[in-house]
C-alpha cells in the first residue's frame, strides 16, 4: 500500500514502456472512474521512492493524498505560499504541476497543504539544513554534489577550538571558532587565513571544517588557519548602524588578538575575509576600508549596499583580489545588485573571479563553492589560479581592448606550448553568445577580434581553454 501525503519526481523513461507523464495522465484521463486510481497506484509503485526527472529538464511535482490543495514553495519562486500550484488528475488522489529546469540546477523546496500545512518530501533523500531548518533538495542530472563537505574519517583533521571574545567597541561578547591546520601544532611556521562571517553557520550548516581537512590533504590548497566568528546584532554589523563599531572591533580587536595568540601571516594579500549575503556585504566592506589588513575578499549570493557600490566606482583601485558568485534563482533583489557590481570591478581592472550557477538563496549553494572559493585564493602552489585543475604555463589569456566597447574588440593571448585552444563568449547569465576559435595553434602571442554587432549592451564574458586549463575575463559592451 502506498503511503499518503507524498511528493515525488517522475522520470517516466524509468518505467517500463516509457511512456511520457502526458501519456499517463491522457490515459488516466480516458479510462473509465474505477479503473483510475488503480493506474495511478501501479504508476507509483512502479516510479519508486527517488527523485526522477523526464528528458534532463522536465520535473513533475506530484502528491498522493488527500487535499484541498497543494502548492511547491522554493527557491524557483521566491518561496511564495501560493507557488507552483498542483493540478488535481480527474477523480483520483494524485496532484501535479511540471516545471522546466536547467539541467545541472539544484534548488531548495518544501509542500504545503490545504494553506497552512508545511512539510518535506518524504520521498526524497535529499535534504539541505538552512538557517530555517531542514528542506528537501531537488538535484537535477548535471548537478554534482559536494562530496568534500562530508566527514571523512580516513584522512587527518584539523583542529577546531572555541574562544569567547569581548568587545568593547560593540559592548558584547561572542564565540568564536579556531580552525588550525593538521600539523599546525608540530609547526613552527606561519599560516594564510581566512576569517568567515556567519563564521558558525559555515561550520554547523556549510561544514567548512570538512571542506578545509579535504582540500588540504588532497593539496588542492595549502594548509590555512581559519577564524569563524558570529554576528550578535547581525543586520546592523553587517549592513547598519553598527557596521563601523563591528569593523573597528575585527581590525583593532579580533585580529591583533589572533595575531600574538597564532602563527597567522600579516601579510594582506594571505588573508581572506568571506561570507553569504549581508555577510558577503560586511567582508567587502572591510577589503574596501582595510586593503591593508584584508587583501582578498568573496562575497557569495552579496547584499551589496550603495555607499560600497559608489566607493568602489568612485575610488582608484584598490589592492585587493575579489571573488564573487550568485544564484540565478537567488534572491531577486540581489541579482541586480551583483550584476551591477562586476563591471564596476571590471572597469577598475581588479582581478576577480565571477561565476553565477542555477542555485538559489541557501546553504546547500554556498557550501557547494567553498571549494571554489578557496582554490582560487589558496591553490597548493601558492599563486592563484582561474580554473580547476589549472597547472600555471600553458597560456596567458589577456584583457580585451578597448574596453568597453562597441562593436569590435581584440582578446589577446599567449600560448607557452602548442595546443587545441577554444575561445568562445558569453552572456552573464552564462549563455554562449559566441564561438570565437576551436583549432590547434603554435607557441607565441595570439589575437581574436569579436565583433558584437547584434548583443545588446551589458557585461560578457570570453572563456579560454587548452587542455584541462581554463581562464575568463569581463568585458562590457556599450551601445
Amino acid at each position: 500500500m502506498l503511503k499518503k501525503c507524498t511528493l515525488i519526481f517522475l522520470t517516466l523513461a524509468s518505467l517500463s514502456g516509457a511512456q511520457s507523464f502526458v501519456q499517463f495522465t491522457t490515459k488516466v484521463n480516458i479510462s473509465p472512474p474505477e479503473e483510475r486510481q488503480a493506474l495511478v497506484d501501479s504508476f507509483l509503485v512502479a516510479v519508486g521512492d527517488f527523485p526522477y526527472i523526464e528528458n534532463d529538464t522536465l520535473v513533475h511535482f506530484l502528491y498522493y493524498g488527500t487535499a484541498s490543495s497543494v502548492h511547491v514553495p522554493g527557491d524557483a519562486n521566491g518561496w511564495s505560499v501560493n507557488g507552483f500550484p498542483m493540478f488535481k488528475l480527474s477523480t483520483t488522489n494524485l496532484w501535479y504541476v511540471t516545471k522546466n529546469f536547467e539541467s545541472d540546477a539544484r534548488l531548495d523546496y518544501k509542500l504545503i497543504l490545504n494553506g497552512y500545512s508545511w512539510i518535506l518530501d518524504p520521498r526524497n533523500p535529499n535534504q539541505v539544513t538552512g538557517g530555517y531548518g531542514p528542506n528537501s533538495e531537488l538535484r537535477m542530472p548535471k548537478y554534482i554534489p559536494p562530496e568534500e563537505i562530508k566527514y571523512d574519517a580516513a584522512i587527518p583533521h584539523g583542529t577546531v577550538k572555541d574562544s569567547t571574545v569581548f568587545s568593547a567597541h560593540l559592548n558584547n561578547s561572542r564565540r568564536i571558532k579556531i580552525y588550525t591546520p593538521p600539523g599546525y601544532a608540530e609547526s613552527n611556521k606561519t599560516y594564510a587565513m581566512i576569517l568567515v562571517h556567519d563564521g558558525l553557520d559555515y561550520v554547523n550548516l556549510a561544514k567548512m571544517n570538512n571542506v578545509l581537512d579535504f582540500l588540504i590533504y588532497h593539496k588542492r590548497i595549502e594548509p590555512l588557519i581559519a577564524l569563524f566568528v558570529p554576528a550578535v546584532d547581525r543586520t546592523p554589523e553587517y549592513a547598519g548602524a553598527k557596521q563601523d563599531a563591528f569593523g573597528d572591533f575585527i581590525i583593532k580587536e579580533l585580529m591583533p588578538h589572533f595575531e600574538s595568540n597564532y602563527r597567522i601571516d600579516k601579510n594582506p594579500d594571505r588573508r581572506l575575509v568571506m561570507g553569504a549575503s549581508n555577510g558577503g556585504n560586511i567582508s567587502l566592506y572591510l577589503g574596501f576600508m582595510h586593503p591593508e589588513v584584508f587583501g582578498n575578499v568573496a562575497a557569495q549570493s552579496s547584499f551589496i549596499q550603495p555607499s560600497l557600490d559608489r566607493g568602489f566606482r568612485e575610488k582608484n583601485r584598490l589592492p585587493l583580489k575579489l571573488y564573487l558568485d550568485l544564484g540565478t534563482y537567488d534572491i531577486a533583489s540581489l541579482i541586480p545588485l551583483v550584476r551591477n557590481f562586476v563591471p564596476v570591478l571590471q572597469a577598475k581592472e581588479y582581478p576577480f573571479r565571477y561565476q553565477e550557477f542555477h542555485d538559489g538563496h541557501s546553504w546547500g549553494n554556498w557550501r557547494a563553492h567553498l571549494d571554489d572559493i578557496l582554490e582560487y585564493f589558496f591553490p597548493e602552489t601558492g599563486q592563484g589560479v582561474e580554473g580547476r585543475d589549472q597547472q600555471p604555463g600553458l597560456f596567458e589569456l589577456g584583457q580585451n581592448y578597448p574596453n568597453p566597447f562597441n562593436p569590435d574588440t581584440t582578446i589577446p593571448f599567449s600560448l607557452r606550448q602548442d595546443g587545441v585552444v577554444t575561445l568562445h563568449v558569453y552572456d552573464a547569465l552564462g549563455r554562449k553568445v559566441a564561438g570565437l576559435l576551436e583549432e590547434r595553434l603554435h607557441v607565441g602571442r595570439h589575437a581574436v577580434v569579436f565583433n558584437a554587432e547584434g548583443l545588446a549592451s551589458g557585461s560578457y564574458f570570453y572563456r579560454i581553454s587548452v587542455a584541462s586549463q581554463w581562464d575568463q575575463r569581463w568585458m562590457i559592451l556599450v551601445k
